[in-house]
Order: C-alpha cells, then structure tokens, then sequence
C-alpha cells in the first residue's frame, strides 16, 4: 500500500495537498458484511471509525473520490470553540445550558485531536494558538463587548484586548487562549492508516447509491453490497433522508487563497473579523517560507455566476491589510448551514440504525469530531451529554422559521425560474475550451462543456437530486445545484452530494445546423413540475 500524491484540480489547489501524501486505498470489490458502515472518508467518517475500532468494532469506510480530497482537504483549518453562531444567539437560541455544552463539544473535539497526535505520533503541525475576533470599525465595538460578556457567561473565557499581532490598526478584539491549528491532511493520512486492516476496511472511489434501514442495514455501491448492523453517513450532505433533513440545511461555498507573508502579521494565530461574510486569518508554515491564508467571501452554492471574482477580492483584501507576495494556492469549500445554527448529528429520522451528521457551518474540523466522538457513543449505546442538543430530529426553535423559509424558498422559485429562463446566446461551436454554459439545442436546455483539448460533452442540467437546473461555476469547472449545492465535474460526475448520481448524458449532433432564431424556439418542457416538488411543498415544517 504506497503512498501517493492526493489529486486535485490544479487551478484550485489546496496548499495542505502541496506537501501532503495519503494512502491508496482499493475500490470495493463484492459483497461484504462488518459491524458498520461509514459512508465518507473525511473527518468525521474516519474519526468515526477510529473510535469504533478502539472497541472492537469491524468497520468499512467508503468514500466515491479519495480520502482527505473532499470537504475536510478544503478548510481552512481552524480549530476553535468559538463557533459561527454568535454566543448571545446560542443563549438565545438553546438557553444557557445547551450553549454551555455547544461550546464544551468543541472544546472536547480539541482535545482528542490534539491527543491523537500525541498517541499516533502524527506529525501535522497541530499547535495551540490565541485566535483574535475582531473589528477595524467603531460601530462593531459594542457587539464585541456583548460577545465578551455572553462567552464568559458559557465558561468560554476571553477577553477584551486593543491591539491584536497585526501591524494594522483595530478598534477591538477579542482573544480566545488555547485554541489550535494543524495540517489536516496530514491528520487524515495517519487515522486512516490506524483505520485500514485487523478486518477494518477502507475503499476508495466507491460511492453508496442507495442504503436501507433493517437488521442487517445493506449500503450499496456500484461495486457491492455491505451489510451491517448500524450505517453512519459522513458525506457532508446525507443523502439518506431526502426530504426531511435537507429542509434544515443550507449550502454555501467559500474561498481561500495562500500567499507567502512578508510582513504584517505575526504568524501562528487564528484571526477572524466581523464583517459579513467574515474574513478569516492563519499562517501555515512549509518549509522555509511562511504562507498566510485568508478565507471568505460566502455565498449559496450556484448561485454566482462570476466565481473567479471571490479570490480576486481575497486578495485585494489581504494586500489592503498585509504585505504578501503572489497568491500561490487558492481553494474553494462547500459549508453546510444549519437553519438553527447547530449541527444535526445522530440517528436519521425514522430510521432505526442509520446516523447522519451534517451542518456544521464554519467549524467543520471541530463539530467533525465532535460527530465522531457522539455517533460512535450512540452505537456503543453510551451515555453523551450532546445527543439532544445536536438531535437531527429536534423542533427547530421558534426564531429559526424565518431562515428556515429564507433558505428553502430557493427550491421551489429556482425549480420554476431556470426551467423558463433564457439560456446563453452561444452555439455549441462557439463554446470555448474549458468553458460550460447553459445553451439550447434543437428546442432543448443542454449543459454543455468544451473541455482544454476540444473535447464536447452535453448533458442534461437537472440535477438528479430533486430536478434543479446545474449552474456553471468557472473558477471551480463545475456545474453547481442552486437549490441543495449538489455539485458535479464538468463531464457531470458527482462531486458534492445530496445527490448521488451524475447528471444525465444528453446526446446532441455538434455538427447539426443552428442559428440564432434557435434561441427562440419553443421550449420543450420535458421534466414540469413532478413529485419531489409537490412533496417539498407539503412536507411538514416541523420534524
């Protein structure tokens, strides 16, 4: 089992795969039957996993790409208990006590990385540093102040500071002692090690297409059948509950970009501000040259046509603050937003031995493990503190229903509008290299792409998940969901779920004849409204 060099898009590099490794793992081959199944190969699965094995547990991880290239490989790697949803929306939110034990879990996440890495031996970076909540503008003070107040009243200690380790002048901050970073590819690449063998499996590029509750459980793949007693899905977005989960979450896609720090900033500390969206700081050092990374720019997955333009505006952010050289690496990541602002980790509704785990917002390292550490107890059928707190099945509190119809109008209003909007005014000839775009053809709606040797591929733009038309994203060459942020490569393999099939292959004569008044020809409507929308239209909002 050889170690290699873990793929990725090349534009869109992350900087932890420049100096990282990983495993080869097979592809599933048969039928086979363990303890548990753990669908995704990032964080939360692995940390899964590992836990179970430790007692005794036979375990098999699949994962449809390779492990450490998903969600986990494109954060940014912060590891913090100051989570994205404000401490006095918490209190707010979940009373006193239920922020209390948010904040704790991801305290507790923390620590067993950081003793992972002390028991592995996992050479990855990991560090305790202070991390800075700030602002440069006077009106945000006494949000801090109120932060500060709402943190302590929780047991996050903190406190109110003037100058932060930036040469830039700020009004205040916020400093939050022992918290950390690390290099999480290199941390995937040792659990999984620790994972794989003694009747404990990992398979790569082996994706589940479907799974079903029942004793035995069965998850099954293009290349088999498991069967087991308990199913955990750790794929960022569970497929697995197709209506009633997916209502709570919302996907966004975020933007990192590494550069080679000059001068400005005093390396090894986590920094974020409050504008909206945020910026987030840190360092990462490899060999002689230390690299800031800078973080932002969110916004709903599909819905930008004009990808490239985040990273431009990282940049010209970072330059107006710190003196960096050329931006070397730059990343996109997809985050899962929760409609009451805590994650769902546990069973999946109305199943009896599924577990699903998504929403984790900005803090994906910590409520990952926090996932793993509450899902392995769950099987284990030991006590946790966090299992009603994070309940997938929770009653949405009152003053989420806003977001929650907020975030789900985009369903039934994208499903409408991209089945009637105009496609781009191109022919497939004049499609050029490495671009996508929607076009009509003969009448029809067709995701087309030219790939960089001239190679066409036309499919169709309904998303396999629940019909939403794919938009194109051209600074990642992807076709992205609108509605639930499935995303798909260029030739429509999947990428992200919910969806767990490529889109459709559409075939198309390029040659064929075609003019302009074939923009205004009659559209044909071969998909009208259908049962996955009547069925989000009647669900129930509480679950």
């Amino acid at each position: 089992m050889a170690d290699h060099v873990l793929p990725t898009n090349q534009s869109t590099r992350p900087i932890w795969f420049e100096d990282s490794s990983i495993p080869k793992f097979p592809k599933l081959s048969g039928d086979l039957m363990v303890d548990v199944c753990v669908v995704g190969g990032g964080i939360t699965g692995l940390t899964t996993a590992e836990l179970l094995k430790k007692q005794g547990k036979t375990v098999a991880v699949i994962e449809a790409g390779r492990v450490g290239c998903g969600e986990t490989g494109h954060t940014s790697a912060h590891l913090t208990e100051i989570l994205d949803l404000e401490f006095r929306e918490l209190i707010s939110k979940f009373g006193r006590e239920g922020a209390t034990l948010a904040a704790q879990s991801s305290r507790r996440a923390i620590d067993l990385i950081q003793q992972n890495v002390i028991d592995k031996k996992i050479s990855c970076g990991f560090k305790r540093v202070s991390a800075y909540r700030f602002t440069e503008k006077e009106n945000q003070v006494s949000d801090l102040e109120k932060e500060a107040k709402a943190a302590l009243e929780i047991g996050v200690p903190c406190e109110l500071v003037d100058q932060i380790p930036m040469s830039r002048t700020i009004e205040k901050a916020l400093r939050f002692d022992h918290q950390a970073q690390f290099q999480p590819v290199a941390y995937l690449s040792a659990l999984a090690k620790s994972i794989d063998g003694d009747g404990c499996y990992i398979f790569e590029e082996t994706r589940m297409i479907d799974v079903a509750d029942g004793e035995p459980c069965r998850v099954k793949t293009e290349s088999g059948t498991i069967s087991c007693a308990d199913v955990v899905v750790a794929s960022n977005v569970p497929s697995a509950n197709r209506f009633l989960l997916q209502t709570k979450i919302a996907s966004y896609r975020t933007y990192v970009i590494a550069a080679e720090l000059k001068a400005g900033l005093e390396p090894d500390h986590l920094y974020w501000d409050l504008d909206d969206p945020y910026h987030y700081i840190r360092t990462f050092t490899m060999g002689e040259k230390t690299y800031i990374v800078v973080g932002g720019e969110d916004h709903k997955t599909g819905q930008d046509e004009h990808t490239t333009n985040h990273y431009e505006n990282l940049e010209q952010w970072a330059r107006h603050r710190f003196e960096i050289g050329d931006v070397i690496y730059r990343w996109s990541g997809q985050v899962i937003e929760p409609v009451d602002g805590l994650p769902f980790i546990g069973k999946n509704a109305m199943s009896d031995n599924i577990f699903v785990a998504t929403g984790f917002s900005g803090n994906g390292l910590t409520f990952g493990t926090v996932a793993g550490m509450l899902i392995s107890d769950l099987i284990l059928e030991v006590e946790n503190p966090w299992a009603d707190l994070f309940d997938p099945t929770r009653i949405k509190p009152l003053a989420s229903f806003k977001q929650f119809v907020s975030e789900n109008i985009d369903f039934p209003s994208r499903f409408v509008a991209d089945r009637i909007a105009t496609p781009e005014k191109m022919t497939l000839a004049q499609l050029r290299e490495n671009q996508g775009a929607i076009v009509m053809v003969d009448g029809k709606k067709v995701a087309a792409y030219r790939d960089p040797q001239g190679e066409l591929t036309t499919l169709s733009p309904a998303c396999p998940h629940m019909g939403c038309h794919v938009h194109w994203n051209e600074a990642e060459t992807s076709w992205d969901c609108p509605c639930h942020g499935a995303r798909f490569g260029p030739k429509g393999n999947m990428i992200n779920g919910p969806a767990v099939t490529d889109l459709a292959k559409e075939n198309v004569d390029e040659n064929a004849p075609m003019t302009p008044e074939s923009y205004d020809a009659p559209l044909r409507v071969d998909d009208p409204l259908s049962p996955p929308i009547m069925s989000f239209l009647t669900c129930p909002l509480k679950q």
